[in-house]
């Protein structure tokens, strides 16, 4: 049996493995597209891993937020593109969304106006900035939502088959 890690400063991905008991050598066997080796090059930040292997990460932990933290951190694209997002209760990401739903809903009219001639004069900069911050408040947000039913999915918390039954239903 592997050695239990006192490493101060770990990685979500080490983090998610020894959450689960594993030592790198079972996650390993767990994961088939990951050796040992080289799960502790990436664990340990010394080599970048790919995508494949976060998405097997991913699966084999339940943890869809170790995508996130790659996508957000460490893909290049992602850092310009892909707010990082934590996963929060349910309760809290519904009040956050509405609270968004409610500042934006008060500004459509604004909008509406910025957006009726097709462009942005220097007079409505101000308002669409604004607009957009909330807007991507909003994004993340949402991306907060998506992310905590992944999780919930991952965990069994909520029944996959009925989920997946209910969303093919809907088209």
């Amino acid at each position: 049996m592997g050695r239990a890690s006192v490493k101060q400063n770990k990685t979500p991905y080490q983090l998610a493995r020894e959450e689960l008991g594993l030592t790198r050598e079972k996650a390993g066997e767990l994961l088939k597209v990951i050796t040992p080796d080289r799960l502790e090059k990436i664990e340990n930040e010394k080599t970048v891993p790919y995508p494949e292997e976060i998405l097997a990460m991913a699966e084999a932990y339940n943890k869809p937020d170790l995508c996130n933290y790659f996508c957000a951190r460490v893909c290049r694209i992602g850092q310009v593109y892909v707010p990082e997002v934590q996963i929060r209760d349910l309760s809290r990401i519904i009040l956050e969304m509405i609270a968004s739903l409610n500042r934006v809903s008060t500004k459509k009219d604004r909008l509406i106006e910025i957006a009726a001639d097709g462009g942005i004069s220097s007079d409505e900069l101000d308002d669409f900035i604004e607009i957009q911050d909330e807007l991507e408040k909003m994004s993340v947000t949402i991306e907060a939502l998506q992310l905590w039913a992944e999780k919930m999915l991952a965990s069994g918390a909520i029944d996959t088959e009925a989920y997946k039954a209910k969303k093919a239903a809907r088209g």
